[in-house]
């Protein structure tokens, strides 16, 4: 908040009441966090390096998506640009068993765990389940553990994915090492579109070209050859390394992924000096990705990458994709059915939350005046919190209204998903911020228009 707008303030306990509570609840879930060991970096509300990054990767042509969680340099793959569609992508896996020991892997923080390591998952019964709903799937993707461990599965899995959903794009996420040319000319006679490989930075050199090697043999029978990998703060001169490799090797593209921890193995972390990202969302809520929490410096370094391979001419497509980018996912699935539940929020295309303007105490009785001056008339009056909601849209609007002795009114917004509760869905607030500190509220879907316009790397 400026000084300027601290000064034109006055007293307006309700406004303060309706901030508080979350600020509360957001501090309330960082003490919780804290009290497990982690160590979190300084808090940062403005990340003025992050910003600063985006605008320059947009000055080169980046497509900055999804209100900044997602940011693509060239065509995006089927699957990247389905993931927050509305249910329009759906993984699943044969089991949570892997052949890797990975120190960052988030497996073990999903639930049922151990379960699905001594059982397979039932992944017949859940395609099958998938086909029974009325929208079908833009992209399947088969994921774990490490598919491979099963092949005969695997490619059963492809098999009946086809079956079911023969315009869906069908993608396989692998380390990579356990693939020979037989195996993927089985998966791709069973319907597989796209593999993406998971290199690790701290691979043995032998396993290291085992796997470019198998992402060479890929290229000559899979359409589309990617690799999906976590960027690791202190990495930078390995990864550029890596992407001037892949390049050589002639993927198609790379998705570099925010890193994350995931509640267990801190040591590591620790020992090599990593902290979290501080606030760890915009907007606290029972995420269930299980990634759990961005590592400080990752999402920055993901995006020099970005520029460095821009820079260097590198001609593989490249895509950022934030934690923050796959919470967007659940919240989109939340809440776009639900879109046009109430003629005062609206859907938010940035962040994908439903959101209300808010006038509270002496602000509402002129904010409601000039709204009905200029012809809006839906309003929700809430006496209880001492607050007035409208639509988003009439924001510029109410904001010529002037409080008490001239000042201007403080509006704000508040954050929404929507819930079943007695067998009917209500809002559940999740956050009110002064439309000051707050995003614009896009109306318009410009990701989706944007990415049309990109094509994809399945159209290239």
């Amino acid at each position: 908040m400026s000084k300027l707008s601290a000064i034109l303030q006055v007293d307006n306990p309700a406004l303060d009441r309706a901030i508080g509570l979350y600020r509360d609840i957001a501090s309330d879930h960082m003490r919780a966090l804290s009290s497990t060991g982690v160590a979190f970096a300084p808090c940062d509300e403005v990340r003025a390096g992050r910003r600063e990054l985006l605008e320059q990767l947009r000055r080169v042509g980046a497509r900055v998506r999804n209100g900044g969680a997602s940011v693509a340099l060239g065509p995006l793959s089927r699957g990247c640009v389905a993931c927050t569609g509305s249910c329009t992508s759906r993984s699943y896996a044969l089991t949570n068993n892997c052949h890797r020991d990975c120190w960052f892997c988030f497996n073990p923080n999903q639930e049922k765990f151990a379960y699905y390591c001594e059982h397979p998952f039932p992944w017949r019964r859940q395609l099958d389940l998938l086909a029974q709903e009325d929208a079908h799937p833009a992209c399947v993707a088969l994921t774990g553990g490490e598919p491979l461990l099963m092949p005969d599965e695997a490619c059963a899995f492809f098999a009946r994915a086809s079956e079911l959903f023969p315009d869906a794009h069908l993608r396989l996420y692998t380390s990579g090492d356990l693939l020979d040319e037989a195996l993927l000319v089985r998966l791709r006679e069973a319907g597989l579109d796209e593999v993406r490989f998971s290199a690790k930075q701290d691979d043995p050199p032998h396993l290291v070209e085992k796997v470019f090697a198998n992402m060479a043999l890929a290229k000559r029978v899979v359409p589309t050859v990617m690799v999906e990998m976590p960027v690791i703060p202190g990495t930078e001169k390995q990864m550029q390394g890596l992407l001037q490799r892949f390049e050589e090797v002639g993927i198609d593209g790379v998705n570099l992924l925010e890193f994350t921890y995931a509640m267990w193995n801190w040591e590591v972390y620790e020992s090599l000096g990593l902290a979290l990202k501080n606030p760890p969302y915009p907007v606290f809520y029972d995420y269930v990705y299980a990634g759990s929490l961005a590592v400080q410096g990752s999402e920055e370094l993901c995006l020099r990458l970005m520029l460095w391979a821009h820079d260097r001419g590198l001609g593989l497509a490249m895509h950022y994709c934030s934690l923050e980018n796959k919470h967007r996912a659940q919240i989109r699935n939340l809440t776009e059915p639900y879109a046009r539940i109430n003629k005062c929020y609206a859907f938010d295309y940035d962040d994908f939350f439903l959101k209300t303007a808010l006038a509270f105490g002496p602000d509402r009785a002129p904010v409601r005046s000039v709204l009905k001056a200029r012809g809006c008339t839906e309003l929700l009056e809430d006496d209880e919190s001492d607050a007035t909601s409208f639509h988003p849209r009439w924001l510029s609007v109410a904001a010529k209204a002037k409080g008490a002795a001239g000042r201007p009114v403080q509006l704000c917004v508040s954050y929404n998903v929507v819930v079943e509760g007695d067998g009917a869905p209500v809002f559940r607030e999740l956050k009110v911020e002064r439309v000051s500190d707050a995003p614009s509220v896009r109306l318009d879907d410009v990701t989706s228009r944007d990415d049309e316009a990109a094509g994809t790397l399945q159209s290239f």
